[in-house]
């Protein structure tokens, strides 16, 4: 993968990412494998040209694909051994990146993490739960107009009775969608521009994760990212314009 490095670098200064998000701004990250770590981007070193990288030893800070603060600036990391494919690191470091710009436009709508724990995994919730994604799923790639406001008033009602029985966690619910959404909205827009796939089965690709029942039931963090997406990309289709005051 190391061999990516530098097409990974033109990519991004080509992009100025602005293609994904309106004023995205580039924050220092890192590709890494077992022995070295490939630091881009990184106010500590001088650095006049984006294809440039500086080589590190490996360190226990370099683990997951995540932001982190290396050298107290944030800094998007991806083990590059994860990832087979071009359009899968790119999109994964882009991913993570757009985390690093939430940072520094100060975001702080996260959630309470400890609800995560307590969440209620009762029958009936987790029923109109995997009714509301599956919903959500067919509002975005219906094109009849009529059904899909249907879609959306089904999505609407059941995520209102699901907030009349659950309460604060289905806010839990919502912060990570507001967080995490966006960023896999970056993600798939990336996928997509690299990947040799129309954008069609691109969207369906991601779209597996939400209607994925058992991943729904078994990993609620995690399954609040595929719905934000989806929000997402509703909100371009029917409102233009609406990232320019969403991190506001």
């Amino acid at each position: 993968m190391t061999h990516y490095l530098n097409r990974i670098a033109e990519d991004l200064f080509k992009a100025k990412l602005e293609n994904y998000w309106p004023g995205f701004e580039l924050v220092a990250y890192a590709l890494y494998d077992k022995k070295n770590v490939y630091l881009f981007n990184h106010p500590k070193f001088s650095n006049n040209q984006q294809s440039t990288y500086h080589i590190l030893s490996w360190d226990v800070q370099f683990t997951g694909d995540t932001i982190i603060l290396y050298e107290e600036y944030p800094t998007a990391i991806v083990n590059m051994e994860s990832y087979e494919e071009y359009e899968g690191l790119y999109s994964i470091l882009v991913h993570e990146l757009f985390h690093g710009y939430q940072y520094i436009k100060g975001e702080k709508r996260f959630p309470d993490e400890m609800m995560g724990i307590t969440y209620p995994l009762s029958k009936d919730n987790v029923e109109l739960r995997n009714q509301e994604r599956t919903n959500l799923y067919s509002a975005l790639l219906e094109n009849n107009i009529i059904k899909k406001k249907q879609y959306l008033n089904n999505f609407i009602a059941l995520r209102e009775k699901r907030t009349a029985k659950i309460k604060e966690y289905l806010t839990y619910e919502k912060l990570i969608e507001t967080v995490e959404g966006p960023a896999w909205y970056v993600e798939l827009k990336a996928y997509s521009e690299k990947s040799p796939h129309d954008y069609h089965s691109v969207l369906k690709k991601y779209g597996q994760q939400l209607l994925n029942k058992y991943e729904s039931t078994s990993s609620i963090r995690r399954s609040c990212y595929s719905s934000g997406l989806f929000m997402c990309l509703l909100l371009e289709e029917l409102s233009p314009g609406w990232m320019e005051s969403f991190l506001v």
